[in-house]
């Protein structure tokens, strides 16, 4: 019913540092169980014992009251142990606490930042930064934010440009409150995956070479196990995930890797609701071809190039022919123009940012399922988007329609039983960052549970 089985699954995602390796112990010159003792912890199990091990070994012959006695002993010194390192969470979430960043305007919300080691032997350490709601951060919902690329950082991208509280003036020198922040919302926590991107790192030069999606949920799974344990105010508090680009792959298969570990558990510490991705990377077919039909029908790309792609790209291959490289690099470097092809119809900005993150007073401070996309994007179309769902045989539950901000159309719709899509009408590859308004609405009736609005 609650075999010891998940309790190891459990306890294996926890990375934690061994003192005494595996081995029998014993009671009266009876193998009692086995045990592995770690650092923080001591992992026993109890021979021939069912459920409420006390119960079916007390009834057994004397031998297993002993075993009984000998685990409650060792139960009492873990718990005494356990009782020690909570005392100290609230020192630690404090050393996290950011008073304020440079240049920042006066705000009500408390923010954190800081790392969190998820592999010692390597030393891997993920950067977080959080910024908790605007008012009732205690009722609010967590969301986790990541950026995607790979490569792209949260805090550069996601907390900067997108949905964090904060923006960056023209001159680069100082901050002002977003109006659209999803803060508004719900307790933000912004994370910097994989190691080495961001202020994340990795001791190990060979973990940058051979970091893959499966690491990547692996890390992040540790990091939220972790994190939760020095904040623990967010245990079992409604939680969603959400991102954006190659987080189509990163979002997903760390909500598998939590409801597998919630599996695990008798009591799970993540309260799972959902998770929400913008301008999806999803399937490497349709997102190509889809970026294609994109291409040629926003006039992008002439006939001629159109129908050598179609030639000689085997959109099933892996691996890309030199003669479709060739001419996808053709039609980039000569038929695109000079475009920011993540929203075709706004100019390359990149300046501003660079210049901020890149400074050292800034990096001081800080270092103390609904699917949707931008319908100007032409890196990871929505045309891509629909085309891998149209491929999922969901179940319609409300039909297509536009919905509204503001008496304007913010997009179009489509309700299915097992997910929603949204397009966000005028926004480019980062939705929140080119249509802020219309992106929050779409974030708050995704938390609410609730379809987009008729009106």
């Amino acid at each position: 019913m609650v075999p010891v089985t998940g309790t190891r699954l459990a306890l294996s995602h926890l990375n934690l540092t061994i003192k005494t390796e595996w081995y029998p112990w014993y009671a009266d010159e009876e193998v009692g169980g086995w045990t592995e003792v770690y650092d923080q912890l001591t992992f026993a199990s109890v021979r021939e014992a069912g459920h409420e091990v006390s119960v079916g070994l007390l009834e057994g012959p004397m031998v297993f009251q002993s075993v009984v006695l000998k685990l409650i002993m060792s139960l009492l010194f873990f718990s005494l142990t356990i009782t020690t390192v909570i005392a100290t969470l609230p020192k630690q979430q404090e050393l996290d606490r950011i008073s304020a960043l440079p240049g920042q305007p006066p705000v009500t919300f408390s923010q954190f930042s800081g790392y969190v080691t998820v592999n010692e032997q390597h030393g891997r350490a993920l950067f977080y930064w959080l910024t908790e709601a605007t008012s009732f951060p205690e009722k609010k919902p967590l969301v986790l934010w990541l950026n995607g690329g790979p490569g792209a950082s949260s805090v550069a991208y996601g907390a900067s440009e997108e949905i964090g509280p904060f923006r960056i003036n023209q001159t680069g020198s100082s901050l002002y409150l977003n109006e659209y922040s999803w803060n508004r919302e719900a307790n933000l926590l912004f994370l910097e995956s994989p190691a080495g991107v961001g202020f994340s790192y990795t001791n190990s030069s060979s973990n940058l070479k051979d970091s893959g999606d499966k690491q990547t949920a692996e890390d992040a799974l540790v990091f939220l196990i972790r994190w939760v344990s020095r904040f623990p105010q967010y245990k079992h508090r409604e939680f969603y995930v959400a991102g954006e680009s190659y987080a189509g792959h990163y979002v997903p298969q760390l909500a598998e890797k939590i409801v597998e570990y919630n599996k695990a558990l008798l009591q799970p510490i993540f309260n799972l609701k959902g998770f929400i991705v913008g301008n999806a990377l999803i399937d490497e077919y349709y997102d190509f071809i889809g970026k294609i039909i994109y291409w040629w029908s926003h006039s992008m790309i002439s006939d001629t190039s159109y129908r050598s792609i179609l030639k000689k790209c085997n959109f099933k291959g892996v691996h890309k022919s030199q003669e479709c490289d060739a001419v996808v690099r053709y039609v980039e470097a000569h038929e695109h123009g000079n475009i920011n092809e993540h929203s075709i119809y706004t100019p390359l900005c990149m300046e501003l940012l660079n210049n901020t993150m890149r400074s050292p007073s800034f990096k001081n401070t800080l270092l103390h399922r609904r699917a949707s996309g931008g319908d100007t994007d032409a890196g990871v179309p929505v045309t891509g988007t629909r085309l891998s769902l149209s491929h999922l045989n969901l179940t319609v539950k409300t039909e297509w329609y536009p919905w509204y901000a503001d008496d304007q159309v913010g997009g179009w719709t489509e309700v299915y039983n097992e997910l929603t899509f949204a397009s966000v009408r005028g926004a480019g590859h980062e939705v929140p960052q080119y249509q802020p308004q219309r992106a929050f609405i779409l974030f708050k009736s995704f938390l609410a549970g609730k379809e987009l609005p008729k009106s």
